[in-house]
């Protein structure tokens, strides 16, 4: 933690409160001297109520001594536990509330179409919790007759980067573990391009798909395959009128 709470707003309260120069509030609060010109000048923080660090325990009184009466003096941020954690926080991700109706479509895509995602990769993608994941996977969901697979990259619920480094880690995983992919389960771990490239294995139609092995009963065995007929045997037909008039003469 090398900068206050509420930066901005205890730079606004140093500026109309002390003497210190722009320099130290800036230093101090993490911005920029100019910046901190701007809030004295009120082109910056317009309407942004002033925060006491001396009061909030970031700051103390001698400090701000200090450094009114030496320009080169750095001011010290005291220790605040309520401070403590505040830029590297731990835990679910957060999804904003306009977008949390969206997480059951993008759990139900994540479960459908990449399976090898475990729980744990699947909340911190979304930023859910277990139980939600299980409910939807078990379609014990009290919503899930209404729920449609959406993918979590087109809801804007987590980077293509994000989930493609998830499926990597799975897919390693699950190798280490001596598990086979399918071959639709492999395609999913390459690029568009590279999976459109790729040769597509000959397949029967699914009309006729099993018929292959398909065994002739009894009396199609017993038939015989039917002389080929030539096509112009048809119009080749011998006259009958004109043999009829060669006989009457």
């Amino acid at each position: 933690m090398n900068k206050p709470l509420m930066a901005k707003a205890t730079a606004v309260w140093l500026v109309d409160n002390t003497t210190l120069s722009f320099k130290q509030i800036g230093d101090f609060c993490g911005l920029h001297e100019l910046e901190v010109q701007g809030i004295a000048d009120g082109d910056v923080a317009a309407g942004v109520k002033g925060y006491d660090p001396v009061a909030s325990n970031q700051l103390d009184p001698q400090e701000i001594k200090r450094g009114e009466e030496s320009p080169t003096y750095r001011l010290r941020l005291k220790y605040n536990p309520a401070a403590e954690g505040e830029e590297k926080r731990r835990g679910p991700r957060y999804t904003p509330l306009s977008k949390r109706q969206d997480r059951p479509a993008a759990i139900l895509w994540l479960v459908k179409f990449h399976p090898e995602l475990a729980d744990s990769q699947i909340a911190k993608l979304v930023g859910t919790t277990k139980p939600t994941i299980n409910a939807i996977r078990e379609r014990t969901h009290w919503n899930i007759q209404n729920i449609q697979p959406i993918d979590p990259v087109a809801l804007g619920l987590c980077r293509q980067t994000e989930l493609d480094t998830a499926v990597q880690k799975a897919a390693k995983k699950r190798a280490a573990d001596g598990d086979v992919m399918s071959d639709d389960e492999r395609r999913k771990l390459v690029s568009t391009e590279t999976s459109l490239s790729m040769s597509e294995e000959p397949r029967l139609p699914t009309a006729i798909a099993g018929l292959e092995n398909f065994s002739l009963s009894q009396d199609d065995e017993d038939r015989k395959p039917e002389a080929d007929l030539d096509a112009d045997s048809f119009f080749n037909l011998p006259d009958n009128d004109s043999d009829e008039d060669e006989d009457d003469r």
